[in-house]
């Protein structure tokens, strides 16, 4: 486990849909998961190996370069008991570590309040990407949030307001049925979702950024890049959240979920790599999180909402290596009869980062204790 915390960074990356854990992390020699996916299967010649059972999708060739290297973690079986399939409030539970009740705090802002009590750097949170993740709102917790460096640095003031209420809308709209109109009003009045002030201090990252990595033309790329620029410009951001979207596969899998899986296995691999050119890796993870996985059996064209997911974690100082367990395949085990069942607590895994990479008590964040991983070098 890391010991000094002091300047550790965590980028947090959000699949939003409900990523198909078996065809990402894909238990190649089990007869359970071939009996059960008839067509959307990833089948053996399409399958990096890390091990005798289990193999990485082709298409994350990235990923697995980043397993054999030991900068990548995979956590098997994610998720919480009673798994919410809805997908608004399946999300709003991995956001605020509120299973049982509708919450109003995201997790990630606590931990940008805990860093920086006082408030006094807008940019300690920062989100890349259109609107606000609810992770990152707090009543009184002053993040940004930017959606493009490179435009953001040629719009003039009257584009900019216009962006920062387009994206005050759209927080608006996402989370009054949730949370009631006065919630939100009370968060937008006393923190201002201050993407302006924060944002015009970014203005100027993407002409002084320089590097050689070549980052695909894809949006999670770009954002990852992004990252990377604002990273590269030490203005002191602790946590950075963006989100890559497309995962919810009900139709159509076997098309659209293999650029999923390039798209982001490239992103994150040209992140780290870039990094690892500018000598600037070593005291950052990421974090790559999904609201669920998909059911055991396929749907004909697609996969539908389950549980028992997986998350990923990289960085220079991972250890590297498969963590918890795979979720038993045997349909004797499946949860309601058609689910991979969790066998880790989601809040743990935010435990392991908030506790061990970032030096935070995590009990408030997440509410409560839970099993952690050691996914760190010492």
């Amino acid at each position: 486990m890391t010991t000094n915390t002091a300047d550790n960074i965590l980028v947090v990356v959000q699949m939003t849909g409900g990523n198909d854990f078996m065809n990402t992390l894909v238990p190649y020699s089990s007869g359970h998961y071939y009996d059960a996916r008839k067509k959307v299967v990833i089948r053996e010649d399409h399958v990096l190996p890390i091990n005798d059972q289990l193999g990485i999708n082709a298409n994350a060739a990235p990923f697995k370069r980043l397993y054999d290297e030991g900068k990548m973690a995979i956590v098997q079986g994610i998720g919480y008991p009673n798994s919410n399939r809805s997908h608004f409030r399946g999300m709003d539970i991995w956001h605020t570590c509120e299973p049982d009740r509708v919450g109003n705090e995201g997790w990630a802002a606590l931990a940008v309040r805990e860093l920086d009590p006082s408030g006094d750097n807008v940019l300690t949170g920062v989100n890349v990407g259109m609107g606000l993740p609810r992770a990152m709102a707090v009543t009184g917790v002053p993040v940004t949030s930017v959606g493009d460096l490179e435009g953001y640095g040629v719009m003039n003031r009257l584009e900019k307001m216009t962006l920062r209420d387009k994206s005050i809308g759209a927080f608006q709209d996402i989370y009054s049925q949730a949370i009631g109109t006065g919630a939100v009003s009370e968060y937008i009045g006393k923190t201002g979702i201050d993407i302006l002030k924060g944002a015009d201090l970014l203005a100027d990252v993407a002409d002084k950024y320089e590097s050689t990595i070549e980052y695909a033309d894809n949006v999670i790329a770009k954002n990852m890049r992004d990252i990377a620029r604002i990273h590269l410009s030490g203005l002191g951001t602790r946590i950075f959240y963006t989100a890559h979207g497309g995962y919810d596969t009900h139709a159509n899998e076997m098309a659209g979920h293999p650029k999923l899986m390039q798209d982001l296995s490239g992103a994150i691999a040209s992140f780290l790599d870039d990094l690892d050119e500018h000598n600037a890796g070593d005291n950052v993870t990421v974090l790559a999180f999904t609201e669920f996985g998909r059911r055991m059996r396929d749907n004909g064209s697609g996969t539908d909402h389950g549980s028992g997911g997986g998350a990923f974690i990289f960085g220079s100082q991972v250890e590297g290596g498969l963590y918890a367990e795979y979720p038993s395949l045997n349909p004797s085990d499946w949860e309601h009869g058609e689910d991979l069942k969790h066998t880790i607590d989601f809040r743990g895994i935010y435990g392991t980062v908030l506790e061990q990479w970032l030096g935070l008590d995590p009990t408030p964040i997440v509410k409560g204790t839970f099993e952690q991983i050691t996914p760190f070098k010492s």
